[in-house]
């Protein structure tokens, strides 16, 4: 896609961020296009994933400035909201996916699935019924019962990535999210996750060690000592 002519979802400029005397984030500056797909390479403690939890409202930057753009509503400066705003801005405009999947495993995957709906209040039976298709799109139709333990790796993925859409969150991102598979799965589960994002119109922002998972998107941002240092874009 021509991401230059895609209206900005989120737009950082100069984000910092400091651990007592640890620079984690030096002035990082990036734009994200509606339904675009940007991955953020680098080596460990380049702050790719401080980068990463900035731009979801996850921590406080120190300074700089993060605007996300809300259907329906005016951009929301993410820099210097409490964290009672940041969580309510999470709920309802950001979708995620861990490597991990952090899913809850005494709940069956449509429960997994339609847990951030219960959380804004939606009743359980609506929720479930709006969790259900996107297990079918994603193609664990027949396996809404299921616990997590009873699914392999890419399938429970495949699960994170239906939660993180089902409240039509705007923005996905997603730490690692095949950092635990082998490249066949691995394959399998970003063809899941760009189905799910860019290829109904959200944006994706992706941390990865992984070139193969990068080269998927649609620009790659490569960091060092807290910057961004490199773009390449997919041909």
């Amino acid at each position: 896609m021509d991401t230059h002519d895609s209206p900005a979802v989120l737009v950082a400029t100069d984000v910092a961020k400091t651990y007592d005397s640890t620079i984690a984030l030096a002035g990082a500056s990036l734009s994200v296009g509606a339904a675009e797909s940007l991955a953020i390479m680098g080596a460990s403690g380049s702050g790719k994933t401080t980068l990463l939890h900035c731009l979801a409202a996850v921590i406080a930057p120190d300074s700089g400035s993060i605007r996300m753009s809300v259907p329906g509503a005016q951009p929301i400066e993410l820099v210097g909201l409490d964290e009672e705003a940041r969580s309510q801005l999470r709920r309802t405009h950001c979708g995620f996916v861990f490597q991990e999947g952090l899913l809850l495993p005494e709940l069956s995957a449509v429960e997994n699935v339609a847990l951030p709906l219960m959380l804004t209040g939606h009743p359980r039976s609506d929720a479930e019924r709006a969790a259900a298709p996107w297990l079918h799109a994603l193609g664990l139709a027949g396996m809404e019962d299921r616990r997590i333990g009873q699914l392999s790796g890419g399938q429970a993925q495949r699960v994170a990535i239906a939660r993180a859409q089902v409240t039509g969150a705007p923005v996905v991102f997603a730490d690692e999210p095949t950092g635990a598979l082998d490249s066949a799965t691995s394959s399998d589960v970003m063809d899941a996750l760009l189905y799910a994002t860019s290829g109904q119109g959200r944006s994706l922002v992706l941390v990865t060690h992984d070139a193969a998972v990068a080269a998927r998107c649609d620009r790659t941002l490569h960091m060092r000592d807290g910057r961004i240092v490199h773009e390449e874009t997919a041909r």
